[in-house]
């Protein structure tokens, strides 16, 4: 009962914060403190919205905003799905090889610290402009968070449950999944939020830089309404990104965290 009440509040408290900035803008954009640029800079609520409907409707040169949407989320989660899988296959390689363990933890600490736009130019010159370059940097978001946080859930499994499942016969396979993998499930599911946030934003920082044309995605099409001066569609754009990672953050991974570590009492 406490904590729908808990809920509840941190509901209504979150709707009341929303609306109150809303507010705010709205009086902003009446206001024009920026003279003739207040309606580049703050735009009426209103034109938002009509900018908001336009984008899904018509888009930019008859290309509607879903497709770019489509784009992006394809590229998105193909390089989500390779980056966990490296990062599990890693992970699991080095709780059996020193050798290995010693190795990708140097990696990790390497290329955790190198933003994927740094490498953008290198990667462009070896491998031209194409879709693989930015599934590459989104590979390169969400593989190194996922991997050292799958690391140190490994390593934070207490040794009577490996001796447990060595005592039971379980082979290195049926240690990962049976023994690791669940009592690592907290640390495997920050390394999932900290992943996607990271990948999210080196895919639409890549796409804003260099957009291609074959495979047109979310920031590119922001770097095309700031082009030709349509702030109103470039703010509409700017809240469909924030709609889609709250669908991504309350709709997937919170639902994964309560089915998962909260259900098995490893978190509150």
């Amino acid at each position: 009962m406490e904590e729908k009440k808990d809920r509840r509040r941190a509901l209504i408290t979150k709707i009341v914060f929303i609306i109150a900035m809303l507010v705010l803008w709205e009086i902003l954009a009446k206001a024009h403190i920026f003279g003739k640029r207040s309606e580049l800079v703050f735009p009426p609520l209103e034109a938002i919205g009509a900018a908001f409907v336009k984008n899904f409707s018509t888009g930019f040169a008859g290309t509607s905003l879903w497709l770019y949407i489509l784009n992006s989320m394809l590229l998105l989660l193909e390089g989500l799905v390779i980056g966990i899988v490296i990062a599990f296959i890693f992970s699991g390689l080095s709780m059996v090889s020193k050798t290995i363990d010693t190795i990708f933890n140097l990696c990790v600490s390497i290329f955790d610290l190198l933003p994927g736009v740094a490498l953008l130019p290198v990667v462009i010159v070896i491998f031209g402009v194409k879709p693989g370059v930015i599934v590459f940097l989104v590979v390169h978001a969400v593989l190194w968070p996922m991997a050292r946080n799958v690391l140190d859930g490994f390593k934070s499994v207490p040794e009577i449950y490996v001796e447990s499942g060595r005592n039971l016969g379980m082979n290195s396979v049926q240690m990962l999944t049976g023994i690791y993998v669940p009592a690592s499930a907290t640390y495997i599911i920050s390394g999932l939020k900290v992943g996607w946030a990271r990948a999210w934003r080196g895919l639409l920082s890549a796409e804003m830089i260099f957009g291609i044309a074959s495979m047109p995605g979310i920031g590119m099409y922001i770097n095309q309404m700031r082009t030709n001066m349509k702030n109103a569609e470039m703010y509409a754009t700017l809240i469909v990104i924030i709609i889609i990672g709250l669908v991504v953050q309350y709709g997937i991974l919170e639902p994964i965290e309560r089915a998962t570590v909260k259900k098995w009492g490893l978190m509150k």
